[in-house]
């Protein structure tokens, strides 16, 4: 029994929708969680309901062999729900939000007639910024012959009529957010007024279309599809020369939906999606506003109004910095982000690209930081003649041209560059660094997020700093095989010692660590699994789950969104509890704790449980082989785990179920791991204070 993958994931972005409703985040920051839901809604639509319609085209015969098979009537179980879900944000936005920003005296100006006080500097600002990008089309046969929509961006659909004629005619007309902004605003007696550019141009829509009278206006988009259906295999110019070709034609991919503005009549709609090939489910009514991922970019400078910033936490090994290596060889470090400092991470790379005992660094980089620090220090150590050996995934969604853009550079500084393995990505987050240091001294990073000092200041995760031989050579090994651009095989020469490694012997080492515990069971012995990740949806993880419940193990699962796994049924999942924690920062780690006392093992990785993360990629999941940190570890799970605040469990349909909801002197687990970490330092310092 599974739960459908992409029903669950809408259901997680509907948790992120009702964080805008949540009283005890400050204002800005609720808008902010409007403007998550829709970019998340739109990245949905440009990559997964293609995959969702395609689903309903299939003959009956064909959908059953897909595992778990998709309900025939799961596109209309799709729309439905985003239905729902569109008319919760709106509510949200002009029932809560709008009235408390007149409140601290900013007004949105949202379904309004723009003021006629304020007309004249609209005016100014249409004509001397706006109207240079403005570009009406007329339809003069098809829309398809007249038109070409790019993806994700918006436009007006005009209906026009020239005096004393009958026939009505229609244009298409751009809203040049991306040239503009979407906003302008207006201080007037302490009083600051903002106003959508779509109105702005609406109001001049008379100027632009002289000599014809307006007689009607909707708003619509487009999204489309974003895969770039590489065919590696039979790629000719070498894999980066593909991407670029494919890049530069991907805003061009089939139209996957056209959201349209209410009161647009039936003959319009009809005539749209007969133009661009689009199905009545391909379909979907919205309101006057679209791409409202764009709140992000309100203008509004009010610090009183958002989060009040946390500074970073110390390492308690690290209060001093200093030479990070000397560290790493005292002992192993484990970084939380974003509650402790991106920057023992920074100065991994720094160092290592300037100290002449460094001979080599091996990293993987998947998705890096536009201006990123680490991909700097690579190009430094290329420079100073060390041997840099880079991994780069071509193929991180969305990420492709930074990740081009990053690859020439490197490339280009003497770095060597390894592209993608046809067939799979190489997801892992990991890095070596080798030394001419006797013993055969070398340093690893292995993380549970990507190399980004950006992403690491609001996605949690976790990083492994260690000089430990039994991992050291396991990555030695591994870098090796991505060097020689193989993909990795079960049963191969590639034995690793501690490391879990897709592709090689992670599943393996997963169900073993499962198996265990279903063997500790059913000897009476105390049995637990306790698994942190972003989705779970991979059906042989899922069943080894189930055999794990049904022998009495108690299975704690906290699953940021994807859960294809129904918790809490009867004879089933009887004794498997599933949670999911959104807040102020994005859960990203994976944990995994096997057992408890003597007998726990810890680990954490890369690797989400899907079935593209254990069998299509390259992931790494290391053990913890330090029992401290272990013990940190597993409080950091419990913490979370007894979230009351922003913790929600999940029921057998995977329905959220209420926590305290904030009530007494709870905090969220988000704020409780800052304080456990603060005191940790506290207390290494204390230490160090008295024996000085």
């Amino acid at each position: 029994m599974y739960k459908n993958r992409d029903i669950s994931w809408l259901g997680f972005n509907h948790r992120v929708l009702k964080e805008a409703q949540d009283k005890s985040h400050p204002l800005l920051e609720r808008i902010r969680f409007l403007s998550i839901f829709s970019s998340n809604l739109d990245e949905f639509f440009r990559v997964r309901f293609p995959i969702v319609n395609a689903y309903s085209k299939l003959p009956t015969k064909l959908r059953e062999k897909i595992i778990p098979p998709p309900d025939a009537d799961l596109i209309e179980k799709v729309q439905e729900v985003i239905d729902g879900q569109l008319n919760d944000f709106g509510q949200i936005l002009y029932d809560d939000l709008l009235p408390e920003l007149r409140t601290n005296n900013i007004h949105l100006y949202y379904q309004q007639d723009i003021p006629e006080s304020f007309r004249p500097e609209l005016k100014e600002f249409f004509y001397s910024k706006v109207l240079s990008f403005v570009q009406p089309i007329f339809i003069r046969k098809s829309l398809q012959e007249d038109f070409f929509p790019e993806s994700n961006l918006k436009y007006f659909l005009v209906s026009l009529k020239r005096p004393n004629e009958e026939a009505m005619c229609h244009a298409f007309l751009n809203i040049p957010a991306r040239k503009v902004g979407r906003f302008y605003s207006i201080m007037q007696d302490d009083q600051q007024h903002i106003f959508f550019l779509d109105d702005i141009v609406r109001d001049n829509l008379n100027y632009i279309f002289s000599g014809y009278e307006v007689k009607a206006c909707y708003t619509f988009k487009i999204t489309r599809d974003a895969e770039l259906n590489l065919d590696e295999e039979n790629i000719k110019g070498g894999i980066l020369d593909e991407m670029e070709k494919k890049l530069a034609i991907r805003e061009n991919g089939l139209p996957s939906r056209l959201l349209y503005e209410k009161g647009m009549p039936l003959a319009l709609q009809k005539l749209m999606s007969q133009s661009f090939l689009l199905t009545d489910k391909q379909m979907f009514e919205g309101g006057r506003y679209h791409n409202l991922s764009d709140l992000d970019q309100l203008p509004i400078k009010r610090s009183d109004l958002m989060f009040k910033p946390i500074v970073p936490v110390k390492h308690a090994q690290l209060c001093d910095y200093g030479d990070m290596f000397e560290q790493i060889t005292k002992g192993d470090i484990l970084l939380h982000f974003p509650y402790q400092s991106y920057n023992p991470v920074l100065s991994f790379f720094n160092q290592a690209a300037i100290d002449p005992n460094v001979k080599a660094i091996y990293a993987t980089l998947y998705r890096v930081a536009s201006e990123s620090h680490i991909a700097n220090a690579l190009i430094s150590a290329a420079k100073n003649k060390k041997e840099v050996t880079v991994f780069v995934e071509l193929k991180a969604r969305f990420d492709e041209a930074n990740n081009i853009r990053w690859s020439k550079a490197m490339k280009n500084a003497g770095v060597k560059i390894v592209y993608s393995i046809p067939g799979i990505k190489v997801h892992s987050k990991i890095a070596l660094i080798k030394t001419k240091k006797a013993g055969d001294l070398d340093y690893a990073f292995i993380g549970t997020g990507n190399f980004n000092e950006t992403t690491a200041r609001f996605y949690t995760d976790h990083a492994l700093l260690t000089s430990n031989k039994k991992l050291t050579r396991d990555l030695d090994l591994l870098f090796n095989i991505l060097e020689k651009g193989k993909m990795l095989e079960k049963n191969n020469d590639a034995k690793f010692d501690k490391l879990f490694v897709a592709q090689s012997n992670m599943v393996e080492a997963f169900e073993k660590e499962i198996s265990n515990q279903i063997k500790r069971s059913k000897k009476g012995l105390p049995a637990t699994i306790k698994i942190k990740v972003n989705n779970l949806e991979d059906i042989g993880m899922i069943d080894w789950l189930y055999k794990a419940s049904q022998a009495g193990v108690k299975v704690d699962l906290l699953v940021r969104s994807t859960c294809c796994l129904v918790p809490r049924k009867a004879g089933l999942s009887d004794n498997i509890r599933v949670k999911r924690i959104v807040d102020r920062y994005l859960e990203h780690s994976r944990i995994f704790i096997f057992g408890s006392g003597n007998d726990r093992k810890v680990y954490i990785g890369s690797a989400d449980w899907m079935t593209r993360n254990l069998h299509k990629r390259v992931e790494v999941v290391t053990p913890i082989l330090n029992s401290a940190i272990a013990n940190e570890l597993e409080d950091y799970f419990d913490i979370q785990w007894n979230d009351n605040v922003k913790g929600r469990e999940l029921d057998e349909s995977l329905n959220e179920m209420l926590g305290s909801n904030g009530i007494g002197n709870d905090l969220s687990s988000q704020n409780k791991i800052y304080q456990y970490l603060q005191q940790k330092t506290e207390v290494k310092n204390e230490v160090l204070i008295a024996t000085e």
